[in-house]
């Protein structure tokens, strides 16, 4: 009888560890993914030295609170969502998860040098007509319509973004 009062006791602890592990869980909050973000930019940039930047925002549109951390990945395009030149390059910075609840928005900076600061035969400038961003660590992006004269040749970075943050 002992032992089965000892079996039982122990049961109920490992059902009840079981069960709040899973209610651990069920309330991390997850990755924020491309189908429940609005992917957006304010295209008043700031203007210096050769450079506009600008505000990527990502806003979550989901059910649920998610989280972004780290880069978004950035390309300009022309009107075939072909790329044109390479993607922007991540400037140094500390990036930190960024926690948006349903509604709320997360900021990344893009720096966009101006094409015509580069030689014609380097940059190859060419009429953008927007940016393919892919939201921190996803596999999907959205295609922001904005006309920009871009750098199509390969090699030449005129793009830098920073991580996101609130």
């Amino acid at each position: 009888m002992r032992l089965a009062v000892i079996a039982g006791t122990a049961a109920l602890a490992l059902l009840i560890g079981g069960s709040s592990l899973a209610s651990a869980q069920q309330s991390a909050t997850a990755r924020c993914t491309t189908d429940r973000l609005v992917v957006w930019m304010d295209t008043e940039g700031n203007g210096a030295a050769g450079s506009v930047f600008y505000r990527l925002q990502f806003t979550n549109l989901g059910p649920h609170r998610c989280t972004l951390f780290g880069y978004p990945g950035v390309s300009a395009v022309d009107l075939h969502g072909h790329r044109l030149g390479v993607p922007a390059a991540r400037l140094p910075a500390h990036p930190r998860r960024v926690t948006l609840r349903r509604g709320a928005t997360a900021v990344a900076t893009l720096q966009i040098v101006e094409a015509l600061n580069f030689p014609k035969s380097r940059c190859h400038p060419m009429m953008a007509a927007g940016l393919r961003i892919f939201p921190p660590n996803t596999r999907a992006s959205r295609v922001v319509p904005f006309p920009f004269l871009a750098c199509s040749r390969r090699g030449l970075v005129y793009m830098n973004v920073k991580p996101v943050h609130r």
